[in-house]
């Protein structure tokens, strides 16, 4: 009898506990975005003070990844570039670059953080409006190539060889953070948390008396309208296209997202939306499955254990791809398109 009374009394306890979970949410500016943290806590001071962590964790890397603040690490290693010095890194600095990587690896090329000299260059394209002349982006080509940095993974030192590389980590450094902070808020015990990063998504658990987090994706380009909902749990959510951020010349657009392999932004204007176990690599998926071919793609995300959504773009017709796991995590009574 007492081993059912101390039963009877754990069950209300963990019920009476769960009762007392509130939803907290908090936003800051962070990268130029908003980056907001919800959680699930029992009490609105633990709750102020783990997004206060979070977002001096999030500062801490972002001054580490960022490309634009000048003396962030990533830019003091890339100013070594052709110097044969080779640089001890941060435990993230060297995380995120093996990261990178293998993402360089698995992505045959199509996602490279070398792709630095040619991302300034068309930053500054869009700002000035005027298209740059074909022999400059073949010499900023030159400087691109993971080949080109040389990792030791006993000694955690990275080596630029080529005078004039930049790095840039803008393809999966949100995702990284995003995963990061989830990370951080489940070692202090929060089991229903969701990070959302400019749009990069990372959760664990779900809401109290739900089936999970739902998450909005949508795309709206020549007047027709992609708007759903995704239904998620313990899982990272990132989407990339052109759909606010792209270049204009002579009736053909590119997106900011750049191929390495050319050196000019992509042009089949495709919206990919990608949904894995890990807010970094969900990130980088995105930008190497919008320009693989549609069947690489697909093998890719499968390999990967991911699901894989492609709505390309073609004059007034949206053409949907997607993995076959994906339509697991559509929100049941939504439309799909």
């Amino acid at each position: 009898m007492r081993n059912i009374y101390f039963f009877v009394f754990l069950l209300l306890s963990v019920m009476v506990g769960h009762a007392q979970l509130k939803r907290f949410s908090f936003t800051e500016n962070k990268m130029g975005s908003p980056l907001t943290i919800v959680m699930y806590a029992e009490d609105s001071a633990r709750a102020l003070s783990l997004s206060h962590q979070s977002y001096l964790l999030v500062d801490s890397l972002v001054s580490i990844f960022s490309d634009y603040i000048p003396n962030s690490e990533l830019n003091r290693l890339s100013a070594t570039a052709g110097t044969a010095t080779t640089v001890k890194c941060s435990a993230a600095l060297f995380e995120i670059l093996k990261l990178s990587k293998q993402a360089y690896l698995k992505g045959q090329g199509t996602f490279d953080i070398t792709v630095g000299p040619l991302s300034k260059l068309w930053r500054e394209a869009r700002k000035s409006k005027i298209f740059p002349d074909s022999a400059t982006v073949v010499e900023k080509r030159q400087l691109v190539g993971f080949d080109k940095i040389q990792l030791d993974t006993i000694a955690g030192t990275a080596a630029l060889l080529i005078t004039g590389m930049q790095l840039d980590l803008g393809g999966i450094a949100q995702g990284y953070i995003g995963q990061r902070v989830i990370d951080f808020l489940k070692s202090r015990k929060i089991e229903n948390a969701l990070v959302d990063v400019s749009g990069d998504i990372v959760c664990i658990g779900r809401p109290p008396n739900t089936n999970g987090w739902t998450v909005a994706i949508g795309s709206v380009r020549l007047d027709r309208q992609l708007s759903s909902q995704l239904l998620i749990t313990d899982a990272a959510v990132a989407t990339s296209g052109d759909t606010f951020q792209f270049f204009e010349h002579h009736g053909k657009r590119y997106s900011h997202v750049i191929d390495p392999l050319t050196g000019y932004g992509i042009t089949s204007q495709r919206d990919v939306t990608v949904i894995a176990k890990d807010g970094a690599l969900a990130d980088w998926l995105t930008k190497a499955c919008g320009l693989l071919p549609i069947w690489s793609a697909k093998r890719l995300a499968r390999k990967l254990n991911a699901a894989l959504l492609i709505v390309e773009h073609r004059k007034s017709k949206m053409i949907f791809y997607s993995s076959r796991n994906f339509k697991h995590f559509w929100k049941k009574g939504r439309s799909h398109a």
